[in-house]
């Protein structure tokens, strides 16, 4: 294992696809220019906001759609790791646009050859109600297998996949074991992030002797909805190493195997695991 360049891309998405996919480009470009070899979308990169019918438009098959296809090449062009926070890709019961209702939240891995290596489906569906404030996942989405947990091998070590609301369930978490590399792609809303984003992302870095990678979006969407942003890495030892809070930009860092090797050293927490 070595060390590498990761970095976060932090977005204001819009509900045109086409749109969304010219400024994950040019963050992709901004995070290349600087050494990254891993870069992370946020979660809803490819749309936000968008009308009931215009999401379910967006809705791709597995192995096929625009997204897909967007994220496979660029990681070729690059010939750098890319990780798609998520595209909604069709329920597999979903057999006829009549039907075009639901789809699942899929956290897409890709290498520098452009080869799909990994893909994991949301399992946490978000749900919160304050005031006016209301979201609501499960109208649409539809979760993943409980069973699952995805990871892939990068040069820097196993990289885990999750996706936003999932970083409350720690126990998704112990499940990879011990690895390298955690990545959060996210959406968090201004109300929660403020008061937990990061201090859960922390935290299962800190659990886990591990670097957390999270890309949020960040700003307010032409519907009106304010997102919380902070995309942020952080080391084994819970500090963040780079931090941006709001607005369309790229977080970069090392990922570093020794590093994660001293603090094991300094606290072997994980040998101590009883439960």
């Amino acid at each position: 294992m070595r060390h590498m360049n990761v970095a976060a891309v932090q977005m204001i998405s819009v509900p045109e696809v086409e749109a969304n996919l010219v400024a994950a480009q040019r963050g992709i470009e901004a995070a290349v220019a600087q050494g990254a070899e891993l870069v992370l979308l946020p979660e809803y990169f490819g749309t936000l906001g968008a009308s009931l019918a215009a999401r379910q438009a967006a809705y791709e098959n597995d192995g096929d759609g625009v997204q897909q296809h967007f994220l496979s090449e660029t990681a070729r062009t690059h010939r750098i790791y890319v990780i798609g926070g998520c595209v909604p890709i069709r329920a597999s019961s979903q057999k006829s646009s009549a039907q075009n209702t639901r789809a699942r939240s899929a956290c897409l891995a890709y290498g520098p050859d452009g080869k799909r290596l990994a893909r994991y489906d949301k399992i946490h569906l978000f749900k919160f109600a304050q005031g006016e404030e209301s979201y609501d996942e499960a109208q649409l989405i539809e979760a993943g297998d409980v069973s699952a947990s995805v990871a892939f091998e990068a040069p820097c070590g196993k990289v885990a996949l999750s996706i936003c609301y999932d970083v409350r369930f720690p126990e998704l978490y112990r499940r990879f074991g011990e690895v390298t590399l955690m990545v959060v792609p996210a959406a968090f809303t201004a109300t929660t992030g403020q008061a937990h984003w990061e201090i859960l992302l922390r935290a299962r870095a800190i659990e886990n002797q591990c670097y957390v990678l999270a890309a949020g979006q960040g700003g307010r969407h032409p519907n009106g909805r304010e997102t919380y942003g902070h995309s942020m890495l952080i080391d084994p030892w819970g500090q963040i190493v780079s931090c941006l809070p709001q607005g369309e930009g790229v977080v970069i860092g090392v990922v570093d195997p020794a590093r994660i090797d001293e603090v094991r050293r300094w606290l072997p927490a994980l040998q101590h695991r009883r439960l």
